[in-house]
């Protein structure tokens, strides 16, 4: 992270390393904060990986606070060994689950690049020209502090379990914790979560007075804390006592010797926002958010703690497993976790 002066002013500046890049301009007090993010399909339904997509990319904005987005880009590969029948079916589908995406956002894609690869690929560019009050920097956690995380994990756990329906092989390794209905309800809850957009969370960390967040996606939920943790200007560390996870996808990362999802290393797609809120505004912030007023699907935990420390972040060795059923499943099938949003004890 940089924190100098951009040209002619003293406005906060932000470069490799968090999730977004924040320029100060020339004129006026504006800054640019953008970002890029693309990557290879991890779900069967072309039109939901355009959705995930495009929410993935948007989320590096609303880790930052903001809830606007001027403009996007779209990066689109299509693979050369596909026949010139499955483009034509797959491209556009994946095309306007992107555009709808972005319009879901407030926004536009006016442009991109379109390639033939060996692989499919798919991904964009974000870009939003704002205020100083815009943004929330990803540096200001205090002691006291709670984190919270809008997301369940296990999402990468949930995509490769359904592969595995059709492997005899490695569907026989998990196939006493878990029953196949189960892995597609799971399958099916993670594409939900993965296309749904955190921009309702970035407008209420403004409201709750956030200190800092970021998104959880390709390092896991300890990977994103430990680098956001580097980032603090006091010296703080994150203490991570809950795992909100998609229901049976701990037993399964336990099963197949896979994942490291209880050791917080599993990768996520299109993640929630881990945010650093004031304790006494915590338990608020996940109560607002189920609200219906901002539609389906939208859930928060608070997982962990904000200490005096040296800027690392750690889960405590026997964290408490949150079994988020997913949309469909019956509710005698997992534990109660209606105290999901009660503080962690140190």
């Amino acid at each position: 992270m940089s924190t100098r002066p951009g040209p002619g002013s003293a406005f906060p500046s932000l470069s490799i390393g968090m999730d977004s890049c924040v320029i100060p301009l020339r004129h006026g007090g504006l800054s640019l904060v953008q970002t890029t993010d693309f990557f290879y399909p991890l779900v069967e339904d072309p039109y939901m990986m355009g959705r995930i997509a495009c929410a993935n990319v948007l989320s590096d904005l609303y880790a930052m606070g903001i809830t606007e987005c001027d403009n996007m880009l779209m990066l689109l590969s299509v693979s050369q060994s596909m026949s010139e029948k499955e483009r034509e079916k797959v491209t556009p589908l994946m095309i306007k689950g992107f555009r709808d995406a972005a319009e879901e956002g407030g926004t536009a894609v006016t442009g991109g690049q379109t390639v033939v690869n060996p692989w499919i690929i798919i991904g964009g560019v974000a870009t939003v020209v704002c205020q100083q009050n815009e943004f929330i920097m990803p540096d200001s956690a205090v002691v006291g502090d709670v984190l919270v995380l809008t997301k369940p994990l296990g999402t990468q756990v949930a995509a490769n379990a359904h592969q595995w329906l059709d492997n005899p092989e490695k569907w026989n390794k998990i196939k006493m914790v878990v029953s196949r209905e189960e892995v597609e309800l799971a399958y099916q809850e993670a594409m939900f979560n993965m296309a749904t957009l955190n921009r309702t969370a970035a407008g209420l960390m403004h409201t709750f007075n956030a200190h800092a967040a970021t998104d959880i996606t390709g390092f896991g939920i300890l990977g994103h804390s430990q680098n956001l943790a580097k980032q603090q200007k006091n010296e703080v560390s994150f203490v991570i006592h809950n795992l909100p996870i998609i229901a049976k996808m701990a037993a399964i990362s336990k099963a197949s010797g896979r994942f490291g999802l209880l050791q917080g290393t599993s990768a996520e797609t299109s993640g929630g926002l881990l945010i650093c809120l004031p304790r006494e505004q915590a338990a608020r912030f996940c109560s607002e958010i189920k609200s219906s007023k901002y539609g389906e699907g939208h859930q928060a935990w608070i997982v962990g703690i904000v200490e005096k420390g040296n800027r690392t972040a750690r889960i405590i060795d026997k964290p408490r497993v949150i079994e988020v059923l997913p949309r469909g499943a019956s509710a005698a099938a997992a534990p109660d976790n209606s105290n999901a949003a009660s503080e962690p004890s140190s």
